[in-house]
């Protein structure tokens, strides 16, 4: 290959899959959009710190702040001086001002029940339980886990804490007694608050039950409290285990909020670390609120009479920042499910939609490309009119994900807002303003007002296609890693200076300024010293009329470094052969070209995931390599592993 052909095709792959089309939205939906001024991007570029001080005063203040940002690399305070509560924020202030007999939350169980809690409702609720947890011995500053199902009584922890000072640390539902344990270790907490069990499509999740395991390596644990969820299997210790609905009816009704500092932890949540060591990510209180309740109620467009509906569960970042302190700050009602999206028919969510009139809808990429391999007459038989706006988090979304969804979900008639954060940002940083911004499948769009991203290569240079960086500090940061602040430093500060955030996102920038995510940079394929990004040869795949799902990794080669398997799932009516193998391969080369030719291609009828929906590529390629598997235990279902060896080995 000539020089000039070389850089003429590197350049190529730094630009893969550009999809020019764009959507507007329309005009109707502008005109009645929250924000429909462009000029919000240059104020807010012009004068950070006062956009920032602006978006605060949306919250109440005991005291209002001295200083908006003190920022000593990489450590920042926001609105420094500022003191607040998160629960007279989400809760008190509704009831005050003519709210309180607006539906807070909406609940449906996965068995069917449902229960309308108001703000009232939640008012009293939450007192009742910050009471309850003082009797217990709880004090500000002290950790409370939380183990539960997706029923109201899990906010309601969260902002009891809240109450009282206290730091809650939220463990996903569905993790494992082992997860649980070392969660609790490590944030040395005081008290535990889990239920009898949960559901989850149809089987019983014993929750209480689990704990008991990972209770007994855990020596700060003082007190467990139980939400009866239903008639689940359970031993009781005396004098450790208290009934939820006991201490409520014993607890006085009013407890006073505790005035916290802006930068007093709210919470700690645990997130997978490189090294099998979970990292506690903390987030404080100030701009933790301002940063959730301005883009929620900006991004999501958020009007007084909406139902909104985030169905990521509590256990993960989302559920914190977008089902709780955010619609709860804003005043909205959001509605909660407990299980699974297809159970007891593959329709269930749509019935949802239909039966609530949900009005903005934000769910994960995975999901929606479970709908389409599921097949579109399940939201045809649904009325899903109310709908105005979707939204999407997660993984990258592909372009023919993206475009079903706006056809089949939103009629072509709802805005999509696709939105990039993470654990560690607290709060959505890249996506569009549905009001004022175009849509671009599979990109996410812009930095929020106040953010600044850039794309940067190994030097720090700015480059079209590169890593993601953030290069200015946002209020909903996380301030350190609980009890490992070196590793905080070195994990986010160090890849270029210690004032650039290192995201561990690979992106492309266009011309329009609108971010397109390739995936995590430790998934980017190294393919005859080409660096290809996995959601562009997955996105490939998926562009094909058969498949449902791809995930592709790299696996070791002599000559080229490394090679790409596929894995790949097949829509309904589709039949995985080998013809469909070899026409998969063509179709990457027409789309991509010859250097992102799949070597192989293994049929699955599932992918590996965490319970969060994200595919374990690390599994993909232990499976393509022959490995010993490693680590599985956060699997949304591990007998999806031996399925699919089974029949890579069979393919080979």
């Amino acid at each position: 290959m000539m020089a000039d052909d070389a850089a003429s095709e590197e350049q190529d792959l730094s630009r893969l899959l550009i999809e020019e089309r764009v959507f507007q939205p329309p005009a109707d939906f502008e005109a009645a959009a929250v924000v429909q001024d462009p000029s919000v991007y240059e104020r807010a570029e012009a004068d950070p710190e006062a956009f920032w001080a602006e978006m605060a005063e949306q919250l109440d203040w005991y005291e209002k702040w001295d200083e908006v940002l003190r920022w000593d690399p990489p450590h920042a305070e926001w609105f420094v001086g500022g003191k607040l509560n998160a629960c007279y924020n989400c809760v008190d202030r509704h009831v005050h001002n003519g709210r309180r007999n607006q539906a807070a939350i909406i609940w449906e169980g996965e068995p069917g029940e449902r229960r309308t809690l108001t703000y009232w409702d939640l008012y009293q609720e939450t007192n009742k339980l910050a009471n309850a947890l003082k009797t217990l011995g709880v004090e500000k500053g002290d950790r409370v886990a939380i183990y539960m199902p997706m029923i109201p009584e899990l906010p309601i922890a969260m902002l009891a804490c809240a109450r009282i000072g206290a730091i809650h640390s939220v463990v996903f539902g569905g993790f494992s007694a082992e997860a649980l344990r070392d969660r609790i270790v490590d944030a040395e907490a005081k008290v535990l608050i889990t239920a009898d069990g949960g559901y989850r499509r149809g089987q019983i999740i014993p929750l209480k039950h689990d704990a008991d395991y990972a209770l007994r390596q855990t020596p700060s644990i003082e007190h467990v409290i139980i939400v009866e969820r239903g008639e689940f299997p359970l031993r009781i210790v005396q004098g450790r285990d208290h009934w939820y609905h006991r201490l409520l009816q014993e607890a006085e009704p009013y407890c006073e909020p505790e005035p916290m500092d802006a930068e007093d932890i709210l919470y700690t949540l645990y997130t997978s670390g490189t090294t099998g060591q979970p990292k506690g990510i903390v987030h404080t209180t100030g701009g933790y609120m301002t940063g959730v309740l301005a883009t929620l109620r900006w991004i999501f467009d958020l009007k007084q009479d909406d139902v909104y509906w985030c169905t990521a569960d509590i256990g993960w970042v989302t559920g914190h920042s977008y089902i709780v302190y955010g619609p709860l700050a804003a005043g909205a009602t959001m509605l909660m499910y407990e299980g699974a999206p297809n159970w007891p028919e593959w329709d269930r969510f749509w019935q949802i939609v239909e039966d609530h009139g949900v009005t903005v809808f934000y769910t994960a990429p995975t999901a929606i490309r479970a709908f389409m391999k599921w097949g579109t007459q399940y939201p045809q038989a649904h009325d899903l009119s109310s709908l105005r706006l979707l939204g999407t988090v997660g993984e990258p979304i592909n372009p023919e994900a993206w475009m079903w969804y706006y056809e089949h979900i939103g009629g072509e008639r709802c805005p999509i807002v696709d939105t990039w954060w993470q654990t560690e940002t607290g709060m959505i940083l890249l996506t569009t303003l549905p009001g004022i911004d175009y849509m671009r499948p599979s990109y996410a769009g812009r930095p929020f007002p106040g953010v600044s991203a850039e794309v940067l290569n190994d030097a720090g240079q700015p480059a079209t296609s590169g890593y993601l960086a953030i290069t200015r500090p946002w209020p909903a940061m996380l301030r350190t890693i609980y009890n490992e602040p070196e590793r905080y430093v070195e994990q986010y500060w160090t890849k270029w200076d210690k004032a650039t955030y290192f995201t561990s996102d690979g992106a492309k920038r266009e011309d329009d300024g609108y971010f397109g995510l390739l995936g995590r940079v430790d998934d980017v394929l190294n393919v005859s010293g080409h660096r290809i990004g996995t959601m562009e040869v997955e996105s490939a795949l998926v562009d094909h009329k058969a498949v449902a799902e791809a995930a592709v990794v790299g696996i070791a080669d002599e000559v080229k470094g490394q090679v790409i398997a596929a894995f790949v799932t097949v829509k309904e009516g589709n039949e995985p052969t080998a013809q469909l193998s070899q026409e998969l391969q063509k179709h990457v080369v027409d789309k991509i070209g010859a250097i992102a030719r799949p070597q192989s291609v293994a049929f699955a009828g599932d992918l590996p995931k965490t319970r969060s929906g994200k595919i374990m590529r690390r599994l993909l390629r232990d499976i393509a390599e022959g490995k010993v598997l490693g680590d599985i235990t956060t699997l949304a279902d591990a007998s999806v592993v031996d399925e699919l060896k089974r029949r890579y080995e069979e393919q080979e």
